[in-house]
């Protein structure tokens, strides 16, 4: 569903809407101007949409993303589900999304806190992607989101997390607490290597990025997320009212059922009616 030239560029020009104070932990500005590069618009992209657009009960009711950067996602899936309201802390990644608002995207971005946000209607379909919950670095913090997810849905509607797996990270550093590791991406001499350490504190993920252009350029960037079980978001669900209810590993319809191998870890909940 497309909305109107008048709505797009009037969320265009207008500042995001901001509910209450936001903490933001600077993901942002650490990646502006360079997000896009290490997350471009590939297939990967129309694989979730497609997915996400699949798994929303009454698109007439409603979408919301936590944390929803750049629009990466939310503009091409509004193009399938009608309006999404975007939540982010981060005015430098909300001012990229109301940038590449379009006449045939609807997306209202909104400058908040996800562990805090209210609305006073319910929708059919919240999600939170790109391991955004994993940004959140205590299970209280993560349980908190979780239920202001919960509470956003319409009895009957669903919530879709997805992170990074934590058995597939945990390999991937074959009992030792540092990994590095070099992806090269399609453009021909561009590429990210990933410095990976796994905090004494547990669940700690810190990665430091260098991104490489193939002019010869680099820009770093540092991360800290927390490691997150698929069955830890299965207790976060249910204690905020939601029941599990599918479980996969990629976003492909094709891709093979979730394993501890699987690269993401991605649920899905539903509200009773």
């Amino acid at each position: 569903m497309s909305t109107s030239t008048t709505t797009t560029t009037a969320a265009t020009s207008s500042p995001p809407t901001t509910t209450g104070i936001v903490d933001d932990i600077g993901y942002g500005r650490q990646f502006d101007g360079w997000y896009h590069r290490l997350f471009p618009d590939d297939a990967s992209v129309v694989a979730e949409v497609e997915r996400l657009a699949s798994l929303h009960p009454d698109p007439a009711s409603g979408t919301v993303e936590f944390g929803v950067g750049n629009g990466r996602i939310a503009l091409p899936l509004s193009r399938r589900v009608g309006r999404i309201t975007g939540i982010d802390s981060s005015p430098e990644m909300l001012d990229v999304l109301r940038r590449n608002l379009a006449d045939d995207t609807s997306v209202e971005p909104v400058h908040a806190d996800i562990r805090t946000y209210t609305a006073d209607r319910t929708v059919g379909l919240v999600y939170c992607v790109c391991a955004t919950l994993s940004m959140l670095l205590t299970p209280e913090e993560q349980r908190q989101a979780v239920q202001r997810a919960a509470d956003l849905l319409a009895p009957g509607g669903r919530l879709v997390l997805e992170t990074h797996n934590k058995p597939a990270i945990l390999a991937l550093h074959e009992g030792r607490s540092r990994a590095t590791y070099f992806t090269p991406y399609p453009e021909p001499g561009t590429g990210l290597q990933s410095h990976s350490l796994l905090l004494p504190e547990g669940s700690l993920w810190h990665l430091s990025h260098v991104w490489y252009e193939s002019d010869g350029t680099t820009r770093v960037g540092t991360e800290v997320s927390r490691l997150t079980a698929p069955e830890e978001l299965d207790a976060y669900a249910r204690a905020a009212g939601l029941e599990p209810e599918t479980r996969f590993g990629d976003w492909p319809t094709d891709a093979e059922p979730y394993a501890p191998h699987s690269p993401l870890a991605i649920c899905a909940y539903v509200k009773p009616s």
